[in-house]
């Protein structure tokens, strides 16, 4: 009789590991059409744990990642819409790939080689995240596959010569791998024809209780980083980066978002909150730990690694969605961001590691999202 049990009790186990292992996949459906009448896709990733991510070929958006918590329970911890038309109408960047440049560029300048180019001012009197139409609101080209990390989808597109303002003709291709592991990976490729900056990230705003459940200011932050780039009234870089040791920037131990969130220091005061770049310790050469999240009640953890210098730590401090997924609104810090990147304004900032990509040399770059509980 134990005998006949143990190997019941082996079959069932057999039976649950070729169960699990058959939920790694991919599939592909329509989601909807642009104003011209563009048909866009979602196509949604699974891993052997369970873990979904879903993306869209529009703006290349995560739309939703189902993560479980301490219990196994899964929740959709990126905050954005249920269909098409909400991202189409303008949103905060939910979700989406940012380009050509991620973050701001001041007065909407820079030169190369002695030639001014202009961009669009949409932030201020700053260029933010690519301009009008940003690679947030393309419609990409894709391609679902399979690796041995697990499940993934290729998107590619090209921006045009002087497209938003941006010299030289640009093939980008942006791979997301939905890993075995808990991880959503992403891989930036890019190639130009005449010299142009690039500083490519991802949109994403997270709440790791779930996408409108409350507000995020009891999850607990590690930033792997001394210092930052000091910004000035327009969140624009003086050039300088400060020791942020023991100001209330300093998240080298990990601390609540909420301790010291409304800081009248000044560089927090014109960010409304946090909206910094901050300087990873030893980035910029290979995958590095930048920093790692982790929220009370649902016990999930999310690491960020990147082989990036940079990454922007931004707390929604301007979120005002009415309604969201479910309908839950997306009120003021009800989601946080970690964009992964190169410094802000760097191409008016020689002193910072440079943006210039030039014609024969490969831009790539990787950064992951790994979740996991306690």
């Amino acid at each position: 009789m134990k005998q006949l049990t143990f190997t019941l009790l082996i079959a069932a186990l057999l039976a649950l590991s070729i169960q699990a292992q058959k939920k790694a996949m991919i599939t592909k459906q329509p989601f909807g059409k642009t104003a011209d009448g563009t048909p866009v896709d979602i196509y949604t990733l699974t891993n052997t744990k369970g873990m979904e991510a879903r993306i869209m070929t529009y703006g290349g958006i995560v739309v939703s990642l189902k993560v479980p918590d301490r219990n196994g329970k899964f929740d959709d911890v990126e905050l954005g819409f249920d269909s098409l038309d909400p991202y189409l109408a303008g949103h905060p960047f939910f979700g989406a790939l940012v380009g050509r440049y991620g973050n701001r560029i001041a007065k909407g300048k820079f030169k190369i080689s002695g030639k001014e180019y202009n961009l669009l001012v949409n932030n201020g009197e700053n260029h933010l995240h690519g301009g009008a139409k940003g690679f947030d609101k393309k419609v990409w080209k894709a391609k679902s596959g399979k690796s041995a990390d697990g499940p993934t989808l290729e998107l590619k597109y090209t921006s045009a010569d002087m497209e938003e303002g941006y010299p030289g003709k640009l093939d980008v291709t942006v791979v997301y791998t939905l890993t075995n592991d808990n991880g959503l990976k992403i891989e930036y490729t890019a190639k130009t024809d005449k010299p142009t900056h690039l500083n490519l990230t991802n949109h994403s705003y997270f709440n790791l209780a779930g996408a409108g459940n409350g507000l995020i200011l009891d999850h607990e932050v590690m930033i792997n980083a001394d210092r930052a780039t000091k910004v000035d009234k327009g969140l624009i870089p003086t050039g300088e980066l400060v020791s942020i040791k023991g100001t209330d920037m300093d998240f080298t131990s990990p601390m609540r978002i909420g301790a010291r969130i409304d800081s009248t220091q000044e560089q927090q005061a014109w960010g409304f909150g946090y909206d910094h770049n901050y300087v990873i310790n030893g980035g910029g050469k290979s995958l590095t730990l930048a920093a790692r999240v982790s929220e009370p009640t649902s016990g999930r953890v999310m690491e960020v690694w990147t082989d990036q210098p940079g990454v922007q730590f931004y707390t929604g401090n301007h979120l005002n969605v009415p309604a969201g997924k479910g309908g839950k609104p997306y009120p003021k810090r009800s989601g946080f961001c970690l964009e992964t990147q190169h410094f802000p304004d760097t191409p008016n900032k020689p002193e910072f590691p440079t943006t210039l990509l030039k014609p024969g040399e490969t831009y790539h770059t990787t950064t992951t999202y790994k979740f996991s509980a306690k």
